[in-house]
């Protein structure tokens, strides 16, 4: 009997460490066939080239995508799915693959879901019901209802994507795939590699072993023309708070080129000393580099996830990650310097937070493999009222 062959999609940085120990799982089941299609941002430089990383994994390429047009703005973002469905359309068609996997809610993924479901292709959407009061929402709960299968992160996702329409025996709880590389992370937590040799980046050389502060801060897209305002926030509080920073690039969104310059023009007119900037990190190195850091700031949802796994505290800024399930690390403040800062201060002084199991336990790999061997290959589905 012929394996069945799985698609699945990765379109940007996030979303590889999001479905690392998937593929892996996919790539060893004895009944699965893995076809890896890399696409949009994820093949890019300037966001950090994830496909170098996905390569070094041992993960063969099937297909790449190359759609992304330049500008950040919307009209470019809106341009980059369109391009994304023609060319997504081809692949697979000529790849044919059983089932179509998407991930998350980045405006990409939206090209997946479409040309998947236009071309009769099964579709399994990881991390589906899950809320956050801006634009990606609008994508998530879109793909829910032209998905097939759900395989959700959490408890109140599950309940949601029900509450949605889709036939319960369709929505499986799965956990985040992510919490199975923070759960290796947490076995083997040692900073063993110097962040500065192996990833280059450009600033000042901060002594990790003084203790440093993570920060990842993406644009808004429904905010993209606050974009500026709102990093100058976040770099004024850690400069003010004297802390050692290792600072990480943001990703393709509207409003990347605000943020970018907004960074570019702070270092100009600082003495950023205590700063690094860095534009990527293989999945379990940046995760052991939050494991020993004093927190995260920023408005990444690696804080929500992974970070509530590892009991790192977070100072989460902004309405990116809005209404989202959360554990008992994180600190949700404004884009307001004193704010941030202060709540940096008060992590500083409370080192000792519970970690949660929200976001899964760490198997959640072997469970989206062992269920995409099974389930039945439908692409026509009953919506429940």
């Amino acid at each position: 009997m012929s394996r069945r062959k799985i698609c699945v999609v990765v379109t940007a940085r996030p979303s590889y460490s999001r479905i690392k120990t998937a593929l892996q799982a996919i790539k060893d089941h004895p009944e699965l066939e893995l076809q890896l299609v890399v696409a949009a941002s994820a093949l890019l430089d300037r966001y950090g080239s994830a496909v170098n990383y996905i390569k070094q994994d041992g993960f063969d390429i099937t297909a790449q995508v190359f759609n992304v047009l330049e500008g950040e703005n919307l009209t470019a973002a809106a341009k980059t799915t369109g391009i994304g469905i023609l060319e997504l359309s081809t692949v697979f068609n000529n790849i044919k693959p059983d089932m179509v996997l998407t991930i998350a809610d980045r405006f990409e993924t939206m090209a997946t879901a479409i040309a998947a479901s236009y071309m009769n292709i099964p579709l399994v959407h990881i991390q589906g019901g899950e809320v956050t009061g801006n634009i990606d929402e609008k994508v998530r709960h879109a793909i829910t209802k032209l998905a097939d299968y759900h395989f959700v992160a959490s408890e109140s996702a599950y309940e949601r994507v029900i509450k949605l329409g889709e036939e319960p025996d369709s929505v499986f709880n799965t956990g985040c795939p992510s919490i199975d590389l923070a759960a290796r992370i947490k076995e083997q937590p040692a900073l063993d590699f110097d962040p500065y040799e192996k990833y280059g980046g450009v600033g000042q050389k901060p002594d990790v072993r003084k203790g440093y502060w993570v920060v990842m801060q993406h644009p808004v897209t429904n905010e993209f023309n606050m974009a500026r305002k709102q990093i100058e926030e976040t770099l004024s509080a850690m400069y003010q708070s004297g802390e050692q920073v290792l600072w990480f690039w943001p990703n393709v969104d509207a409003g990347a080129d605000a943020t970018s310059s907004g960074i570019r023009t702070f270092r100009e007119d600082h003495d950023l000393h205590k700063f690094h900037f860095f534009k990527n990190m293989e999945p379990d190195d940046f995760l052991r580099l939050l494991l020993n850091a004093k927190g995260l700031v920023g408005n990444s949802s690696v804080g929500i996830r992974e970070c509530a796994y590892l009991g790192v505290p977070v100072v989460n800024i902004g309405s990116r990650q809005n209404k989202r399930d959360r554990g008992f690390n994180v600190l949700d403040v404004p884009y307001d310097r004193e704010a941030i800062l202060k709540a940096v201060q008060i992590h500083n002084t409370n080192r000792n937070i519970p970690v949660s199991h929200v976001y899964g336990g760490g198997d959640a790999g072997l469970k989206i493999a062992e269920l995409l061997s099974t389930l039945p290959l439908k692409f026509h589905k009953t919506i429940a009222y």
